[in-house]
Parts: structure tokens; sequence; C-alpha cells
């Protein structure tokens, strides 16, 4: 009998008890008695090789695929023991190629789930709204067009948005954002994020991708062939302890490097630094750069956005400004930081809140290196 496997801390809201998956004329099963704790509120991001049984695993939580043998519990209930279409409701799904019907608008798509449980049309339009100003779309323009007219990464969002259609306390994501390039890739993971820390839902999250697997998910399942648990923890105790030599080969190389993605700019005190109002008089930007040793003064808006970088030696000329690459959110982590700073030759990038006012300056060098 296999000892259940928990994740540190946290109540139950999937439990799997010793779950097996059985093909005929298949010498192994696809999944061997899976005993997982899914803590509430959570990402456990599902990982492994291609076959190991990761997807196959999600499928039968929703039963899309039914066990051969063992339990599934949400919430303290047996699901094992409800109808499937029943359950399918309350839990929301989201696939890598989004699943989108092509005939019906984005609305539509979204409100599938309200409207097979019975809401009525204003309870539903306002879901829709609510749902699309979540995932960054304006309903205004996005409400009444249909999936052949939006983008990949505008179609995964709408994807996100249609399995919270009902508000569901589960959500299994299948590789949501495989097909995605990546820097839409990226923009969608930090979304995701976003979402995750207002509405705390319980979400399986299975990918191919280790790294995304330490981005996104608070507790990580590395399945080996079989269906079977390599190891299943914190991100920080992957990286740390693997605890065998199929996970180290998993990890592959620069573990420590990977550690970077664990910390978020959002818990970290990003070091101040010069600023000067864009709309700021030539004495006041002079005696701002008389006061500093950086070369370059950040430059601010009346809101504390950042616009760009001014030379220090020349303050009050203002064609001399250089624009600013995209500042670092909250969200991102020391890795994307670091990524930023060697993709463009630069030792410092702008972080910035979530309402995009500047925090400070991250560098990867210290003051006078």
């Amino acid at each position: 009998m296999s000892e259940a496997i928990h994740g540190s801390g946290g109540e139950a809201m999937i439990r799997l008890d010793r779950l097996t998956k059985s093909y005929p004329g298949r010498p192994e099963p696809a999944v061997h008695e899976l005993t997982l704790d899914v803590p509430a509120g959570r990402i456990v991001a599902f990982v492994g090789p291609s076959g190991c049984g990761k997807t196959t695993t999600m499928k039968l939580i929703n039963r899309l695929i039914e066990p051969t043998a063992g339990r599934i519990h949400l919430g303290g209930t047996d699901v094992t023991e409800v109808r499937a279409d029943r359950l399918r409701r309350k839990i929301g799904y989201t696939i890598q190629q989004t699943g989108l019907f092509p005939h019906r608008t984005v609305a539509s798509n979204i409100a599938t789930v309200p409207r097979m449980l019975g809401w009525d049309a204003g309870s539903i339009a306002e879901r829709v709204d609510e749902l699309l100003n979540l995932v960054g779309l304006d309903p205004q323009h996005y409400r009444g067009r249909y999936p052949k007219q939006l983008s990949g990464g505008q179609q995964q969002r709408v994807g996100v948005a249609r399995s919270l259609g009902a508000d569901p306390a589960v959500m299994l994501m299948d590789e949501p954002f495989g097909a995605i390039d990546p820097l839409n890739r990226e923009a969608l993971q930090n979304e995701l994020l976003r979402i995750q820390a207002q509405l705390r839902k319980t979400i399986v999250f299975v990918t191919h991708d280790i790294d995304e697997a330490i981005k996104m998910g608070d507790r990580i399942a590395i399945f080996r062939d079989g269906g079977r648990i390599a190891q299943y923890d914190v991100p920080e105790r992957i990286l740390g302890e693997p605890a065998d030599d199929f996970v180290r080969e998993f990890l592959g190389s620069g573990t420590a490097v990977k550690r970077l993605s664990l910390t978020r700019l959002a818990d970290l005190d990003i070091p101040r630094w010069p600023t000067v109002d864009d709309s700021a008089e030539d004495a006041e930007r002079v005696a701002v750069a008389t006061r500093t040793d950086e070369e370059f003064l950040l430059l601010l808006d009346s809101e504390r956005r950042p616009l760009g970088w001014q030379p220090r030696n020349r303050p009050d000329d203002r064609d001399a400004a250089v624009p600013l690459i995209s500042p670092l959110g909250p969200r991102h982590t020391l890795f994307e930081a670091l990524d930023q700073m060697l993709s463009v030759n630069s030792s410092a990038s702008v972080v910035v809140d979530e309402q995009g006012r500047s925090r400070g300056v991250l560098r990867s060098t210290p003051s006078g290196s």
C-alpha cells in the first residue's frame, strides 16, 4: 500500500487515494496507486517526461476518463460516486489549444457553464464582462468577437476566462500556454499568477517544462514513467534536495540559477534611485544630477510611472533622454530580471508596482562597482 504524499501545509482540496488507471493490452498501468493531496488555494504543477501519466492523472480528477481503481475526493466528497457531468460543471478546465467553440462569440464561449447551470441572462452578461476585465481584455472590444479574430494569446486568455465562468473552486490546466510564443507565454504566466493572487483557486497545472513548473507551482509533483511520483514538494526543496538521480537528471544543470525563479520582486526591498519629474524645470534637473553619482536619472511622469533615462551629465537636455526598456512588475522573478539585463546588455532594470509606479531600480552589480 502506498503512503500519502502531502505538500507542506494546507488543507487538501483534492485527495487522490491509490488512484490507478490501466488499459487493456498494456503491461503496466498508466497511473499506479497514486496517493496525493493538493492543498486548497494552491497551484500544484504536474511535470515529467512524455507518457509518465501526468495528463492522465489530471483527466481522472474530473473523470474525463474513469479510474480502474482508487478514489478521488474533492473538498471531502468522493467524486467517484457523483455523476461525471455534474462534477465537470464544478471544475474549470483549460487546455493547450483553448478548446473554444469557433462558431460562438467570446461572450458565448465564456458563458458556456453558467448557461448550463441555469443562470439568468443578466447574471451571465455581468459575469462575462467581469471575467474579460480580469484577464485583461476590454469587454467592449472583445465580447462580440469570434475566436478566429483573436491572437493565440488572446484566445488563451478567453480560455482561462471560460474556465472561471461559474467561479469553480478547482481548476485543471493542461499545458495551457504550451502552444504560445515565449513572449506571450511569459505574459500569460504572469497574468495567471496575478489572477491567482486575487482568487486563490485550487489549480492542477500540467506542464512538460520544469522551469514553468518552478515558476507557477506552489508545489511540484515530478512524475516518473508508470504514473508514479518521484518527488512531491515545494520548489525550494526539490531544487535544493532532489530525491534521487531521476529527479536530478530531470532538473538538469543550473539548479542554482533556477532558484532565482523562486524569488519574486514583490518580496524584495528594491533600492531607491535618483528620479526627476519629466516636467521639472531645468534648475531642478540640474540639482538632482549634482546630488548623485549614478550615470542616469530615472524620468517619471506625474503619476510616478517610469518614462526613460536622463543622462546625469546632460540633465537639462530633453533630447538626450534614453528610452526605457519594459519595467518589471511585482510578479516577475529575479531570474527574469537577470535575463532582461543580459538580453539588453544592461546592469539595471526598473521595477514598478501593480499600478505601474516606480519602486526603484534593481541592478546586477553593487553601486560603485
